[in-house]
């Protein structure tokens, strides 16, 4: 699965870092324009593992950032 946004991206020093707990990338924000607290990304993760799979993150050109999830297929 694949979502990418049309955002100002992610810096490459930043993108080691947003799948860390309490961790904001710049300045984060919720939609409703509050601070976030840093564990949108880290609770994704956990529960894509939990599911055997893994989440990535890549730039997106001309802008924003596209993050890539991998999960296994599932067998009888």
């Amino acid at each position: 699965v694949r979502v990418a946004d049309s955002g100002p991206g992610i810096p490459g020093a930043e993108k080691e870092r947003i799948f860390e707990r309490f961790y904001q990338a710049g300045r984060a924000h919720s939609a409703d324009g509050h601070p976030g607290l840093g564990l949108g990304l880290a609770i994704t993760r956990q529960i894509i593992a939990a599911h055997g799979g893994a989440i990535q993150v890549a730039d997106h050109p001309p802008q924003g950032a596209v993050f890539i999830v991998t999960l296994p297929v599932a067998r009888e």
